[in-house]
């Protein structure tokens, strides 16, 4: 992406920067992660335990009640795709610690509606590889890489590299540690799609003209199917 100031009708490009430091980037997106992201912030530097250890470097809670994690490096490192998995798996085996953290800061109401079918990862970085975002293809999870520019003039680039969306409908529990043999359990369907099933042609035909036309609208639109909607995003819900 490359930015140009316009003066006397002359374009000159705008020189792109990095933070020095990865903690100033955090800083910087924390303040603004609502504005940014559609995600209120919960808690930042956030610890794992003794177990998985190392700290979480932002929790939130998005517009539609999902989960998330943001991990952030100043410049090129693949490593912040697998910090974020790492803490995925964290964050799935402490869901009431998590549900304590969202009552503490945004209220019990709020807390009593997380969305746990699909918890998002945002890893913000100066750059990724191509390999990066050929990784996150193959995961079968909710990702979104971020690239980030900064500019001497005040302003900052935030731009959406890819996103992938999960097929599971909902985010199982650790398994238990007994051992049984029991049936795979079927994941169920959402109330939305039920309903929509259920609607008439030209209600169905009016949803299926909007939903071509908004995955049209680019790559990096995803498509979440929540129980009562379908939610469509790009970095932030538009529908």
């Amino acid at each position: 992406m490359k930015i140009f100031s316009v003066t006397d009708g002359a374009a000159e490009e705008l020189p792109a920067t990095g933070v020095s430091l990865e903690r100033e980037l955090q800083i910087l997106l924390e303040k603004n992660l609502e504005s940014i992201f559609g995600v209120r912030y919960l808690a930042g530097e956030y610890s794992a335990g003794k177990v998985h250890r190392g700290r979480i470097d932002s929790l939130g809670l998005d517009e539609t009640g999902s989960p998330v994690i943001l991990e952030y490096k100043r410049s090129t490192n693949e490593n912040v795709i697998n910090q974020g998995l790492f803490y995925l798996d964290w964050l799935l085996d402490h869901q009431a610690e998590f549900r304590l953290l969202v009552e503490e800061q945004l209220g019990r109401d709020v807390a009593l509606k997380i969305d746990w079918s699909a918890p998002r990862i945002i890893c913000v970085a100066g750059d990724f590889t191509r390999y990066d975002e050929y990784a996150v293809r193959q995961i079968d999870r909710n990702v979104e890489l971020v690239r980030y520019r900064v500019y001497d003039t005040g302003l900052l680039a935030i731009e959406l590299v890819t996103s992938t969306a999960t097929s599971n409908s909902t985010a199982p529990p650790k398994s238990s540690p007994i051992i049984e043999v029991a049936p795979k359990p079927v994941a169920k369907r959402s109330r939305a799609s039920d309903l929509l099933e259920r609607s008439d042609t030209e209600l169905t035909s009016l949803y299926e003209d909007f939903d071509a036309f908004a995955m049209a609208l680019g790559d990096d639109v995803v498509k979440n199917e929540r129980q009562d909607y379908f939610a469509y995003r790009r970095l932030k819900n538009f529908a």
